[in-house]
């Protein structure tokens, strides 16, 4: 063996030592109180699980992780639940579940309780057997969740077991304390029962102490035959017997009517004890049903009333609702209007502004040039409207005395037809009666004065703009 081999031989035996710790590192060993969930690359679904075995976890491509088969005691206090009467009830309880090891809900475990901590679990599984319990309760009647006890538990486990499975847990135990309804018709129903119970007792003793009546009326016939055949034997055996005979009759009819007489007194004693405890058992079943009867009442009217009642405030509601954003879009429709007429208004006498802002221009910013534009512009519809003051004037007949007179030229008609023309009221009125007062510069003035005005003003503006044209404009030299 060269000196190269000892290396290579402990080199060879470190790896296999490496391989072998890791293959024995890597086997895992499920314990029995616990589910091996291997997850990663698995060879179809998301874990394979495993109980009471072991696998070997593949480096790198596998893990592995365990799942608490520990029970979990959840107690559940069930309150104001609706049953299938409208009656709420407190059904306090206590349910013990834990992780399923069932093939298939062990897989529903390890995808959605994996890594969960007991108090995440605890909540979960208390919600899902909260809803389900409430659901079972809702279709059961208070006499069956009372007396059929058995049915009731089979339903909850139904239905409980049915959910948990689908997170992977499994219902061990229900156990329900006691069932209360805050309405005492629980109550109401086991006190009729006891009432029952303890007249069907008052009605054997009853009956027993009429036996024992008959049997003792019995008992005192066969005596008295008896010792009637024993008189006779005596009699005629031994006329000396007679007198001990009377004497022991007498004893014996005196002691007869003496134990008559305290049978008779206690028989009357019990049958009135009897009917005292019989009158006192139908008072407490009277009692009970009246208050049942009025359980009922409260279930059949007062609920119904108070969901109609609540059903009216509801609608009431919606309808001052509706009212309210009706009322609102009204409101919103008329502020909008208004904010587009107001729009208007502004565009209006913006334009307006505009347009005299230009006529200011126009007139070289000259106010009184611009009142003068402004004036001529709307003059002939003032000359209009003071010839039409006289048009639809109505004149039935006229008489004119005609003198034949003539004074500067003009007879009376013609006087009388320049005067009628003469009332129009002149323009400086007309601006008066619009609220308006004219410049100083003016007043007294006519319309052929005020067009004059107006034409001067007009050529002077022409003027001064083919000036300025002018001289932006100023002529070339022409080319020689």
């Amino acid at each position: 063996m060269s000196i190269f081999t000892l290396p290579i031989l402990a080199i060879v035996g470190l790896f296999v030592f490496i391989i072998i710790t890791t293959v024995l590192r890597r086997y895992k060993r499920c314990p029995s109180d616990r589910v091996l969930v291997v997850y990663g690359k698995v060879g179809g679904g998301s874990a394979r699980c495993i109980h009471g075995g072991a696998a070997f976890i593949w480096p790198i491509f596998q893990d592995y992780a365990f799942l608490d088969l520990t029970p979990n005691s959840i107690e559940v206090n069930l309150t104001n639940a609706l049953s299938k009467q409208n009656i709420r009830v407190d059904v306090p309880s206590r349910f013990t579940v834990g992780i399923s090891t069932e093939s298939g809900v062990m897989e529903n475990a390890a995808e959605r309780l994996l890594g969960q901590s007991k108090e995440n679990i605890h909540d979960l599984a208390k919600d899902i057997i909260f809803g389900q319990l409430r659901l079972v309760v809702a279709m059961m009647e208070i006499e069956e969740l009372n007396s059929n006890r058995d049915k009731f538990l089979a339903n909850v486990a139904s239905n409980v077991e049915a959910e948990l499975k689908k997170i992977g847990l499994k219902l061990i135990n229900v156990n329900v304390t006691d069932i209360k309804d805050e309405s005492g018709y629980i109550e109401a129903l086991g006190k009729e029962a006891a009432a029952k119970a303890i007249n069907d007792a008052k009605k054997v003793v009853a009956e027993r102490n009429r036996d024992g009546s008959i049997g003792e009326a019995n008992a005192l016939q066969d005596q008295r035959v008896q010792v009637a055949d024993a008189e006779a034997m005596a009699v005629e055996g031994e006329n000396l017997a007679k007198i001990k005979v009377a004497q022991s009759d007498a004893t014996r009819r005196q002691r007869e009517a003496e134990a008559l007489k305290l049978a008779t007194a206690s028989e009357k004693v019990q049958t009135a004890k009897a009917l005292e405890e019989a009158y006192a058992a139908e008072q407490e079943a009277e009692v009970a049903r009246a208050e049942r009867d009025r359980a009922t009442q409260n279930a059949n009217i007062v609920v119904p009333a108070i969901i109609n009642k609540e059903k009216v405030e509801i609608t009431a509601e919606a309808e001052a609702e509706m009212i309210r954003r009706k009322a609102k879009g009204e409101a919103d429709a008329i502020l909008f209007k208004k904010q587009a007429e107001a729009q208007g208004l502004y565009e209006i006498l913006t334009k307006q502004a505009q347009g005299l802002e230009q006529i200011v221009k126009a007139s070289g910013d000259n106010a009184r040039d611009a009142v003068l534009l402004l004036i001529v512009d709307k003059l002939p519809e003032l000359v209009r409207l003071q010839t039409e003051a006289i048009q639809n004037i109505k004149i039935d007949k006229i008489t004119v005395w005609e003198g034949g007179s003539n004074v500067d030229g003009k007879t009376s008609t013609a006087n009388f037809i320049s005067g009628l023309y003469q009332s129009v009221p002149p323009l400086q009125e007309v601006f008066k009666m619009a609220g308006m007062e004219l410049p100083e510069y003016l007043k007294g003035k006519t319309a052929e004065e005020l067009g004059a005005m107006a034409n001067e003003v007009r050529t002077k503006q022409d003027s001064e703009s083919s000036g300025k044209k002018d001289k932006s404009n100023p002529p070339k030299d022409s080319e020689s």
